[in-house]
């Protein structure tokens, strides 16, 4: 295609000589910009899990385990760290999504996804692994940090029973609290909003959600009620993986942890076409 001017004749590219986009290269970018943003607060994102990791065994498992008799026949310490991974895992992808929407919101740039040349799937989707990959990240600090404690007690390492299983709760787990973020963060309109959800509602929900102790070891009213847990099976699923033993039935929990998953999918997405993206 060219064109003429007064100035003489000037050759016009075609629309299709332009250089093409990869398809997946806006996704990958909204992905890369997740990371980015967590990767600026390293000392909030890694080395905060870290410390807290350390107290939680030195306190509990280590100072107390040794007075605690499960059901199962297994140290308190090994029983302790696949619950504090899959904690650890949750918590950082929930606050990964929802801070960065938050964030957003805050300094005007959410209204920029509403014309990004990606589908609201595709954004949901890059945001979820986003949290995702956060999580795993600090759940593998987790499981470093519990590992070095089993084995100055122990004198062995922990082996995994699983892995299989224990991969499938941990991404899923780690997609559906990530994805949970994003429909919390749209409906609230400060960060204490997001930061008392996450402290009086999902916060209680883990430490309910059989972290610390065994459903066996509860008063049948309670174990009822904790059935009710959707975090119970998460945790359990990763427990399962890790030493080969739950307080759920391992299909039941991964049937309850998919429909979790598409749950708040659901929720998530119908947050993005209603949600409001501009500044408070």
């Amino acid at each position: 295609m060219s064109s003429r001017t007064s100035e003489g004749s000037v050759e016009v590219a075609s629309v299709r000589d332009l250089p093409s986009v990869p398809r997946f290269a806006p996704f990958m970018t909204l992905y890369e910009r997740e990371m980015k943003r967590f990767m600026k607060v390293i000392f909030q994102t890694i080395v905060s899990p870290l410390i807290t990791a350390t107290l939680y065994l030195l306190i509990f498992g280590v100072s107390l385990g040794g007075t605690i008799r499960l059901p199962s026949g297994d140290s308190y310490l090994a029983f302790l760290i696949p619950g504090l991974v899959m904690m650890s895992v949750l918590n950082n992808a929930f606050q990964n999504s929802s801070s960065s929407i938050v964030s957003g919101k805050f300094s005007g740039d959410l209204e920029d996804l509403r014309v990004v040349p990606l589908g609201k799937h595709q954004i949901l989707w890059a945001m979820s692994i986003g949290g995702l990959t956060r999580g795993l990240i600090v759940g593998l600090i987790t499981y470093v940090v519990g590992q070095i404690f089993y084995f100055a007690l122990e004198g062995a390492v922990l082996p995994i029973a699983h892995p299989l299983w224990l991969g499938f709760f941990l991404v899923v787990g780690g997609l559906s609290f990530s994805k949970l973020g994003v429909p919390i963060a749209f409906w609230s309109r400060s960060f204490d909003q997001v930061s008392a959800v996450g402290a009086f509602i999902l916060l209680p929900l883990i430490y309910l959600g059989g972290v610390f102790f065994s459903l066996e070891n509860l008063h049948p009213f309670w174990k009822a009620i904790s059935q009710f847990n959707p975090v119970l099976y998460f945790i359990n699923g990763v427990r399962y993986g890790v030493l080969g033993t739950s307080d759920v039935d391992i299909g039941l929990s991964a049937g309850v942890s998919l429909a979790a998953l598409i749950l708040f999918h659901l929720v998530a997405l119908r947050s993005l076409v209603t949600g409001n993206y501009q500044r408070w």
